[in-house]
């Protein structure tokens, strides 16, 4: 499959089986996480990965995470991230973005649904989950076998704004 074809096939799943994700995708989908690009290749990502009864309780106390079994808590070390000389933007949350990005398309590959969730209260995953200052929750990346029927990946032609309407060329 080409990687066009993953993307159109990946959906956000907001319905999980109960089904636990096997070691050997968690891998993978962690493995993607680890060969993405991120600024001068300072890799500031740090993952927290959540399965237990007992951290993802924890976890939806801080989120709606939509029953998923597996969730890994994408997070950047503000202080390892490569900073851009001319205005100082710290590039750390754009490189866990990236990180996460990587593993939702490997999640897809693995024949498994995702969700990627923004919305968190971050000062309580940084206490329920001891993360060490600096270290900031940057997405939720919650992952697992999806409930009920997949949506088409044709829906993009609909859903999508055309190319028109988000690219220019040389200028705005």
């Amino acid at each position: 499959m080409s990687f066009l074809e993953l993307a159109k096939k990946r959906y956000s799943v907001r319905a999980y089986q109960a089904k636990k994700v096997e070691e050997e995708k968690v891998n993978a989908i962690l493995e993607a996480g680890r060969v993405a690009p991120t600024a001068c290749n300072y890799q500031p990502q740090r993952l927290v990965v959540v399965q237990s009864e007992e951290g993802l309780n924890k976890l939806s106390r801080a989120a709606n995470i939509f029953g998923a079994p597996l969730v890994v808590i994408v997070c950047a070390d503000t202080t390892k991230a490569w900073v851009r000389p001319t205005d100082k933007k710290n590039h750390a949350d754009i490189d866990a973005t990236i990180v996460t990005d990587h593993m939702m398309h490997e999640a897809t590959e693995q024949g498994l649904g995702s969700l990627w969730v923004c919305y968190f209260d971050a000062e309580m995953i940084k206490r329920e989950f001891n993360l060490p200052k600096g270290v900031e929750p940057v997405n939720l990346l919650c992952m697992g076998y999806a409930e009920g029927t997949p949506l088409s990946a044709d829906r993009h032609s609909k859903l999508r704004k055309p190319l028109t309407e988000t690219v220019s060329y040389e200028r705005m």
